[in-house]
């Protein structure tokens, strides 16, 4: 942009530094005897310096559809308040939060090993881990960039979901349970 308001900064941006050569191309060297002065037909040439890189770029995942939806004047939708559909998530969250706190401090200070607790306690953490996992990937998988890796997510995270409880179930009835086994940890 300064060169557009000072002739001299172009001409000397225009010419080529002997120390630094504008390109290794044999092209480069055919300009640079041919004494052409003019930066514009070098960068149309595609001869300008480059700047330096430490590593190639690649993208994990391809672009996304570049389409705008609407237009910019268009109001968000808000949806309907339904108890399936996000209104009371949110609260049903926080309370499995809150939860947890009496939950994972009951078993060790009544000092008593109850089935009950223990499985209250194994599912409520499942519940906590599969709602924040699935929070996860609505915020960071879009629905409508990726459909197809946004539902092979959630099954792929329901099917985990289900293998952890049929796991702590086993656990729960096989073994020890959770507190007990938390217990023989700590004092390991």
């Amino acid at each position: 942009m300064a060169s557009l308001f000072r002739s001299s900064l172009r001409t000397a941006t225009a010419m080529p530094r002997l120390t630094q050569p504008v390109s290794t191309t044999s092209a480069a060297a055919a300009v640079r005897c041919s004494g052409m002065k003019n930066l514009g037909i070098m960068r149309q040439a595609g001869m300008t310096k480059k700047g330096f890189h430490a590593s190639a770029s690649r993208k994990l995942l391809p672009a996304g559809p570049q389409v705008i939806q609407g237009t910019i004047n268009d109001a968000a939708e808000v949806p309907d308040p339904n108890a399936a559909h996000g209104s009371y998530h949110w609260s049903f969250e926080r309370l499995i939060s809150v939860a947890l706190i009496p939950l994972t401090v009951a078993p060790f200070a009544a000092g008593s090993i109850n089935p009950v607790t223990d499985a209250i306690l194994g599912a409520t953490i499942i519940i906590h881990s599969h709602i924040g996992f699935e929070s996860i990937i609505i915020d960071y998988i879009p629905h409508r960039k990726y459909p197809t890796l946004r539902k092979g997510s959630m099954w792929a995270l329901k099917g985990a979901t289900v293998l952890v409880l049929v796991g702590l179930y086993e656990f729960e009835t096989n073994d020890v349970g959770i507190t007990e086994a938390v217990k023989r940890v700590w004092k390991a």
